[in-house]
């Protein structure tokens, strides 16, 4: 697996420095752009190709923020396969209680129900937010615990859940 970060030569964080990112990349476009490369030999041009591609897929994984959590958390080790992840049931339970009523807004389109349900929305994602603000703002990789990788994963799957909730149909946010 590639290491986009040490690729930046950015530190591990699930905040990345989105102006030090696009300014790095920017420059390895240019240092590793194929038509600077035409006049050496294939395994130079090869190489220059690889680290383009390298450069453009980083850029688009960094740039995420969700994306650039998701490899911290892969690289670290902390992330399991896909389907081998579980949040808690509480939070599924909650999770439930949402899809049942985007169901029912597909049979009856009432804006006070939407609205309702804008706001339940809104409340878990500004909670899930604030839990983890300080761990991200103060994120050290060199000191940072299995504890603090856990909670950042925990973060990173209930967001997922969040996030396919709003692409289902919930009001517009």
């Amino acid at each position: 697996m590639s290491n986009y970060f040490e690729f930046f030569n950015l530190p591990l964080s699930p905040k990345v420095d989105k102006a030090l990112l696009k300014k790095t990349f920017y420059a390895n476009s240019k240092r590793f752009h194929p038509d600077f490369h035409t006049l050496k030999g294939a395994e130079e041009q090869d190489e220059a190709m690889e680290k383009s591609t390298l450069n453009n897929q980083g850029y688009k994984i960094l740039n995420n923020p969700d994306k650039a959590l998701k490899h911290l958390l892969e690289l670290k080790g902390t992330l399991g396969a896909e389907g081998s992840n579980s949040v808690p049931q509480d939070f599924l339970m909650e999770i439930m209680d949402v899809n049942e009523a985007l169901m029912e807004l597909e049979f009856d389109d009432d804006p006070a129900a939407k609205e309702k349900l804008q706001t339940l929305i809104d409340n878990l994602e500004a909670e899930l937010e604030q839990s983890v603000a300080d761990l991200v703002n103060q994120y050290d990789d060199a000191t940072v615990s299995p504890a603090d990788l856990e909670k950042l994963k925990d973060y990173y799957l209930k967001k997922r859940y969040l996030l396919r909730l709003r692409s289902k149909g919930a009001p517009e946010m």
